[in-house]
């Protein structure tokens, strides 16, 4: 079962989504391939420092992280992952690395890289290890309001 926090905020707001339960997986492309979900369309999301501040990014499973072009984007002088230590606690109920892309919901801002916005559907780890929502993308940008990072696209 998804996080309370987000099944309930999507509940809330109508939106109609999926739960798929999965064998335990960890990576992104890890869990695309055990959730039957294309690595295009499975979102990793990752807790970047912005300026020190903490921020999350949503990209495709197939993509990889590139933090000097997500300064860039972003206007930062620095941007770096963050560790767990760092980020644990501000995900209450969520397996650490299981994040949703719903920053709003902790605190943060949430970006995503243009290459995300053009997919139909898009699905995320739903809190655990063994769960993903799948929904429509157009929902979850009227949700969360990511900031696209532009033309950012890893190599």
């Amino acid at each position: 079962m998804p996080v309370p926090e987000l099944r309930d905020f999507l509940d809330s707001q109508g939106v109609k989504y999926v739960s798929i339960k999965h064998l335990l997986a960890y990576t992104a492309q890890e869990v695309a391939a055990s959730a039957h979900v294309s690595g295009k369309e499975m979102v990793k999301t990752i807790v970047v420092k912005l300026d020190g501040k903490q921020a999350l990014i949503a990209l495709p499973a197939s993509e990889k992280i590139d933090l000097d072009r997500v300064s860039e984007a972003t206007g930062a002088r620095k941007a770096e992952l963050a560790t767990e230590a760092e980020f644990g606690a501000r995900f209450p109920g969520c397996d650490v690395g299981a994040m949703p892309p719903f920053g709003h919901l902790y605190g943060m801002d949430t970006y995503v890289t243009e290459s995300l916005t053009h997919d139909r559907e898009i699905a995320f780890n739903a809190g655990t290890h063994t769960e993903v929502i799948r929904m429509s993308y157009d929902d979850f940008e009227r949700l969360e309001s990511p900031r696209t990072l532009g033309a950012y696209k890893a190599d």
